[in-house]
């Protein structure tokens, strides 16, 4: 799990700034750094406001973040389909409206 990956591919298909992300978290952006480049595991409340804050539902960085051999037993189909699913999401405007509860 590369969960720092995800996190970075969520910030910038969001076009979000580290420190844009970092406010939204509430946290520093020397840490949400440390995250990004895998120095840190974050524990899941860190996680939580992190996907809050992208306002993506949390199983989508958890997916983003999964390697090789981690969706083994899932349907290669199935997960070429979440993939592009999870990409359009990321891919749609934000919309203030749909504000996940932090």
């Amino acid at each position: 799990m590369n969960i720092g990956n995800a996190i970075q591919l969520a910030r910038t298909k969001r076009r979000l700034s580290q420190a844009q992300l970092a406010q939204r978290a509430d946290m520093s952006v020397s840490y949400l750094s440390l995250l990004e480049r895998s120095r840190r595991d974050p524990p899941l409340s860190t996680l939580q406001r992190l996907a809050a804050a992208l306002r993506v539902p949390l199983e989508i960085l958890f997916f983003l973040g999964a390697e090789d051999g981690e969706l083994s037993g899932i349907n290669k189909e199935l997960a070429g389909q979440l993939a592009v699913t999870a990409l359009e999401l990321l891919n749609e405007p934000e919309s203030p409206q749909a504000d996940l509860p932090l």
